[in-house]
């Protein structure tokens, strides 16, 4: 009920031509008196705490730089003393719009050295070869793992891959 008189409230809004609040709340088949009681009870003390949660959340999602997702923002407010749940931070934080910024993830890369030769291709990008042995190509990359980089070398022999 309060969705359709949420709604009548932000038509009214609108500006002129729209339907009046008797006609909307007719065709909503919701009561004129309804309406206008809804509009005028005070804000639930849920309400009021979700306001004020909302705020506290904007706040400490600015504060750490938009980096903060529901989980850690959690466990902000729990740190401060406010006793609220994960799943109202995380649907809190989707009413708001707020999407924490997802560090991009480490890649090393190399950089050749200009002045070293250019690389010298002997198989001419041709990895077909008729016989086992004739022919073999080599490449190396590294891993990272638990305990720090693996280097793998790999070789392929072109007859039998």
């Amino acid at each position: 009920m309060s969705e359709k008189f949420a709604f009548i409230d932000a038509e009214r809004a609108q500006p002129a031509g729209l339907p009046t609040v008797e006609r909307m709340c007719g065709l909503l088949e919701v009561s004129k008196s309804g309406f206008y009681e809804w509009r005028g009870r005070p804000a639930s003390a849920a309400q009021q705490r979700r306001v004020l949660l909302a705020d506290k959340i904007g706040a400490l999602f600015e504060a750490f730089g938009g980096t903060y997702g529901y989980r850690r923002i959690h466990a902000e407010l729990l740190r401060t003393g406010e006793w609220v749940g994960p799943e109202l931070v995380r649907d809190l934080m989707g009413e708001l719009g707020l999407v924490a910024v997802h560090p991009r993830p480490f890649r090393t890369t190399t950089d050749p050295d200009p002045n070293a030769p250019a690389g010298v291709d002997l198989v001419n990008r041709d990895f077909t070869a008729t016989r086992p042995g004739t022919k073999v190509v080599s490449d190396i990359t590294y891993v990272r793992t638990w305990q720090g980089w693996l280097y793998l070398a790999s070789l392929v022999d072109c007859a039998t891959r």
